[in-house]
């Protein structure tokens, strides 16, 4: 660990897969059906790896597995993606920080991943909504993934669907899960395809720094 520079990533993380509602996974339970197969996207609102600025960058992957994460039954197979926007130098911080090397959550959570297709520099557009009523991301004609806030006929106006401190936390603990319906959830990359419509999505953000 000596060569990795200390960093810190802030922003919004949000994913959109094929488990029912309310995705059991964010329970630290089995996937819906015992599998799973997803979009995971994350948005850096500010960030530095040692003097480089990752503000603004966006990273997506696509991701499937079968079993318990949290339980360390399954291991995932998954493809990334780094916004091409990207400089050499940003690119080099976000593949450290995203594969685990260069510590801090991912790290961890590293550990669950047993595949990895490919890392691809493309387009990847994101975005979301500021009082959390959508979130989305896209790359053309490879993903596209986009949820609406969760609602029902006892929600009051204007309010989200939350779980506080979720046990089965994507991108860590201590964070608010807002509960989202997928609208879309569309993948054709890395020998991945599927469609998945209506089913479980959540919005949490992160803070994350490293490397310890």
């Amino acid at each position: 660990m000596a060569d990795i520079q200390n960093w810190t990533l802030q922003g919004d993380w949000f994913d959109v897969c094929s488990c029912d509602i309310a995705c059991p996974c964010e329970f630290a339970q089995p996937p819906t059906n015992n599998h799973c197969e997803g979009v995971l996207a994350y948005h850096v609102r500010e960030g530095t790896y040692g003097s480089t600025r990752l503000d603004g960058l966006n990273v997506l992957a696509v991701a499937s597995f079968s079993g318990n994460v949290w339980a360390g039954e399954a291991k995932i197979s998954l493809g990334l993606f780094i916004g091409e926007q990207a400089d050499a130098q940003q690119r080099e911080a976000l593949q450290l920080i995203f594969s685990g090397q260069a510590g801090g959550f991912m790290a961890g959570f590293a550990r669950s991943i047993g595949e990895v297709r490919g890392i691809e520099f493309v387009p990847i557009t994101f975005d979301i909504a500021a009082d959390l009523a959508f979130w989305k991301a896209e790359i053309p004609e490879r993903v596209t993934a986009s949820a609406e806030a969760l609602t029902g006929p006892t929600t009051p106006k204007g309010k989200r669907v939350q779980l506080l401190n979720p046990p089965g936390s994507e991108v860590g603990p201590g964070q608010v899960a807002t509960w989202g319906k997928t609208v879309d959830n569309w993948v054709n990359a890395y020998g991945f395809e599927w469609d998945w419509a209506g089913k479980s999505s959540k919005h949490i953000p992160f803070d994350w720094s490293g490397p310890a």
